[in-house]
């Protein structure tokens, strides 16, 4: 588990990761009876020299399989490229959204489980210019996520006839919001966009509602905002805004009976997606390892892509030659304090968007791994 535990990703992955790692082992260990699974912990410090170098030596002292979640895109690129090539470890990537993990840096050593940049900005951007709003203006973290979350929104607003009026960019774990804010609402953009993550989406949602922007004739949108967030921002600023996600721990019997173990060893709290991912992409990698009788990647990975995805949690999908792990999406928009029973109650749901329909198409992705083949999900 190589993880964020102090930094701005905390809350979304963390301790709570840890936890639904342990979940994955207590039920993989029903898999592989007489296999022995230990669970380690790491803190990349949101640094990808700090994150190559522990994934590096857990590869090379340590003989981990495994590598999990890994919050922030820069970090989880120098990781990618650490594992490259292993023998016996796999890069199961839930944390971070950069769609480049599937894209030119694919590796056949990766699988990218839970969301990315394009899936996320092709549910909300989609869902609010059918309400006509083809104006934005874009608040973008300066790191690779924010900047390929951005860079996926305005392709598809120009490919729908929509227009970016600008963007200005923030450094990571920013608390004062007030002059990027200001300068969105004097733009003209119909939709500010919030092309960030955590206690940055965090702090700029609360700033905005201080400011009264968004309000009006101006809509907010955070084309990344998960479940812990939408609780330390509070319905009253946060109510109304978009979002998409693969995972809910309230959208059925098996999301809420996997969110009340996971409620029962961290004191209550709901699963963000990214926990969900840790939980759901190491259960598969159980099951692969199973059908392989080995951890040997190569053989692994084969399995993981030969083997239909089925949980509680993302229910059926698969796996692509480039990595990416293919499932249904959800638009989301977030309850009204009127509407909301209580803490965590936070997700009305809008649309529900296919799986072929979801992530990026494989031909437009640049994956070398998968150049002039075809796309297992395009019938």
């Amino acid at each position: 588990m190589l993880t964020d535990t102090n930094g701005f990703g905390a809350d979304n992955s963390g301790a709570g990761s840890i936890a639904a790692a342990r979940l994955a082992a207590q039920d993989g260990a029903a898999l592989l009876p007489g296999v022995r699974i230990e669970v380690i912990s790491a803190d990349h410090q949101n640094r990808p020299d700090t994150g190559s170098a522990i994934a590096r030596q857990w590869i090379d002292r340590e003989r981990v399989n495994a590598i999990v979640d890994v919050p922030n895109s820069a970090v989880a690129l120098a990781v990618n490229g650490a594992v490259r090539g292993a023998a016996n470890t796999v890069f199961l990537n839930s944390g971070a959204g950069t769609s480049e993990l599937t894209g030119k840096q694919c590796s056949p050593n990766t699988v990218q489980w839970t969301y990315d940049t394009w899936a996320l900005a092709h549910g909300t951007v989609r869902a609010l210019m059918q309400r006509g709003a083809r104006r934005w203006f874009f608040i973008t973290a300066d790191y690779a996520f924010g900047h390929s979350l951005e860079n996926e929104a305005t392709r598809i607003l120009a490919a729908a006839g929509g227009t970016s009026l600008g963007d200005v960019q923030h450094p990571v774990a920013t608390t004062d919001f007030s002059s990027y804010l200001l300068q969105a609402q004097s733009s003209d953009a119909q939709v500010i966009a919030l092309a960030n993550a955590s206690n940055d989406t965090v702090n700029s949602v609360k700033q905005a509602a201080e400011f009264g922007v968004g309000r009006g004739k101006q809509s907010l949108a955070a084309l990344l905002i998960m479940l812990p967030d939408v609780d330390a921002i509070g319905l009253r600023a946060a109510q109304g805004l978009y979002l998409t996600e693969p995972f809910y721990w309230d959208l059925n019997a098996g999301t809420r009976a996997f969110s009340d173990r996971f409620a029962a060893v961290t004191g209550g709290r709901r699963p963000s997606m990214i926990q969900a991912g840790v939980y759901a992409s190491l259960l598969h990698y159980f099951k692969a390892v199973k059908a392989a009788d080995t951890t040997a990647a190569s053989q692994v990975m084969r399995q993981m892509e030969t083997i239909p995805t089925d949980d509680a949690l993302f229910g059926h999908g698969m796996i692509r030659p480039d990595g990416r792990a293919v499932h249904d999406m959800y638009l989301f928009q977030i309850k009204t304090p009127a509407e909301s029973k209580g803490r965590w109650d936070y997700y009305k749901l809008v649309q529900t968007i296919p799986a072929a329909e979801a992530f990026r198409p494989m031909r437009d992705g640049g994956c070398p791994l998968v150049v002039g083949a075809a796309d297992p999900t395009v019938k």
